[in-house]
């Protein structure tokens, strides 16, 4: 079983922390479909330290989603300990993880996320003094490298342990793939053989054979699923339930998958308002649309549209439409 610190979860599936989608309405939805650990988005540590109020609300962890990590970013130890603490003290979430993977250039210019991958000195400097700073585990998730000729997981994890990180999530790619090409597994192999404290590992698991294959493959503690599970939180439940007991449980009908859309969205207006919460579904409700024929219409309407109810009855009239022609097929056999 996965075990971070003292924190035990109940089993090795951890939701990825996903920038613009980990919030507690996502989050819970994961948890409720059986996920062991949920990982919030990450925050910049000077955006706590200057109290903005949009990056404080990120802050917040509903009881129902423990146990969960909250995930922090910067370039400079000093405001990294600072954050790392006000996380510590001022919110309830288990676990303290520092991002050390995002890929995207406006983190990686402000030294921050996968720019770290280059210098294991800096990495065990900045988790040192997070660590020291704090009573909560603190945890890393990074990236194999920074391109082909700089990969350093191996050298990055054991800093990660020197200076008392209770955890490592390795993403098998670098920051140069970004999100391109095949994830290597067998680094991750390389990482967890080259450290005592647990690795998770994550990349390119996109089923729940993949799961498995990753943990038998690579001896990895746990394994982070991210962008599998968009639209597709069935995807964590149905690995957790293959992972136990070997069995594939059925893929959900599409009626089904409107109805957590819906729970989603819901708890996104109850979290945002209306009008936030309707803009940012429209990127959900088109991965929970994923791979039901002629979907697009139903997509390019949803984009027009600004009030819940609309989108409920477009999302459902589309569903209508398709049980009609299921049934209208079975009974022309």
């Amino acid at each position: 079983m996965l075990k971070i610190g003292d924190i035990e979860m109940k089993n090795q599936v951890v939701l990825a922390p996903m920038a613009g989608v980990c919030n507690p309405a996502f989050r819970l939805i994961a948890k409720e479909f059986g996920t062991g650990l949920v990982c919030a988005e990450m925050v910049s540590d000077k955006a706590i330290l200057n109290k903005n109020e949009k990056s404080l609300k990120m802050l917040y962890v509903d009881e129902r989603e423990k146990p969960l990590s909250l995930q922090i970013f910067g370039g400079d130890k000093e405001t990294m300990a600072e954050a790392a603490r006000v996380v510590d003290q001022q919110t309830n979430a288990d676990i303290i993880d520092i991002n050390m993977g995002c890929p995207v250039p406006k983190i990686t210019k402000c030294d921050a996320g996968a720019k770290w991958l280059l210098n294991p000195d800096k990495i065990y400097e900045m988790v040192k003094v997070a660590v020291e700073s704090v009573d909560k585990p603190v945890t890393v998730k990074m990236r194999m490298g920074w391109d082909e000729d700089n990969i350093l997981a191996v050298e990055n994890a054991q800093a990660i342990e020197a200076a008392g990180g209770q955890a490592v999530s390795v993403h098998g790619r670098t920051r140069v793939q970004m999100y391109e090409g095949t994830a290597n597994w067998d680094i991750l192999k390389e990482v967890k053989e080259s450290v005592n404290i647990p690795v998770i590992g994550n990349g390119d698991v996109k089923t729940p054979q993949d799961a498995k294959a990753m943990l038998d493959q690579t001896g990895v503690d746990g394994v982070m699923i991210g962008r599998a599970a968009l639209g597709n939180p069935w995807m964590l439940y149905r690995t957790i339930q293959y992972l136990e007991s070997g069995t594939l449980t059925n893929e959900p009908s599409p009626r089904e998958k409107m109805d957590v859309c819906m729970i989603h969205m819901d708890r996104l207006i109850h979290l945002k308002g209306e009008q936030v919460a309707v803009r940012e579904m429209r990127k959900h409700a088109a991965w929970y649309l994923k791979g039901m024929r002629g979907n697009s219409k139903v997509r390019n309407q949803i984009n027009q549209l600004h009030k819940r109810d609309d989108v409920a009855a477009a999302l459902y009239d589309f569903v209508d439409s398709l049980e009609q022609q299921e049934t209208a097929k079975a009974s022309a056999v």
